[in-house]
């Protein structure tokens, strides 16, 4: 047949696709142990699989075995997706998880391995910045990883090297074939309701237009500088604790000017 692909007995011509609702209704059913929905999301979702793997093509290992792991990352994103959170699709939450677990698997398999202890250290320091990040509400710098966990900034960026892959935020990871690709800026850990992504990512001339010039310096220097609050207390000249409380009414006018 013309177009037919095989990966581990699967002909991927004859893949089925899901629409956004019948993978919800089937998600559902797997939350009351449907083992048959289970088995159509698992099968109807093989084309995410195959799209993540295609970034992995020039590893050299075998095809077949980066499809079984991804396959496996794909159950994992199945049994862990929270159908509560109504305005994110399953692919943009399958992506990741189906590509952290290839890239585990290459990490433990690869010649070139990092040292187990350079591994823990960099986990760890993906911990305390998550921890960080849910104390504070915003991302923690690398100074303030380093300072939370005893060690210098050069250790943590070290650590964090040595377990990432480089690649564009703007290469595409998925396709459904409605000509709206998911990219890996569309991965990026949940900035999608931080602070940080409202200045980002929204056209927001006009709302930051009516703040006022204290306002609009401490979110320039914030966001667009990467200062901490600390230092911009120093430059302004007031209390971090006034930095923060500025910051986040600012924010949550901007917020409301968008969405009025």
């Amino acid at each position: 047949m013309q177009g037919k692909v095989e990966i581990c007995g699967v002909n991927t011509a004859q893949l089925p696709l899901l629409n956004a609702e019948r993978t919800r209704e089937l998600l559902r059913r797997c939350r009351r142990g449907d083992e048959l929905a289970r088995s159509e999301l698992i099968e109807g979702n093989l084309r995410l699989v195959l799209s993540v793997l295609q970034r992995f093509n020039s590893r050299g290992e075998s095809m077949d075995d980066l499809f079984q792991i991804g396959c496996i990352g794909l159950m994992k994103a199945i049994d862990n997706f929270d159908l509560e959170q109504h305005d994110v699709r399953f692919s943009t939450y399958g992506v990741p998880m189906i590509a952290g677990e290839i890239r585990r698997y290459l990490r433990d398999n690869s010649a070139l391995r990092v040292s187990r202890s350079i591994r823990d250290t960099a986990y760890r320091v993906l911990q305390t910045r998550e921890r960080l990040l849910s104390e504070t509400g915003r991302e923690p710098c690398t100074e303030e990883i380093a300072a939370a966990m005893g060690l210098k900034r050069q250790e943590v960026v070290y650590a964090l090297d040595a377990i990432s892959d480089p690649v564009s935020l703007s290469e595409p990871v998925y396709s459904d074939g409605s000509g709206e690709d998911l990219t890996v800026m569309d991965q990026l850990s949940d900035p999608a309701n931080s602070d940080e992504a409202w200045i980002e990512a929204m056209a927001m001339d006009e709302a930051i237009s009516r703040l006022s010039d204290r306002e609009k310096r401490i979110l320039s220097l914030r966001f667009y500088e990467g200062r901490t609050q600390m230092e911009v207390s120093a430059l302004v000249g007031i209390s971090q604790a006034q930095v923060s409380r500025l910051e986040k009414n600012a924010i949550e006018r901007i917020k409301k000017n968008i969405t009025s």
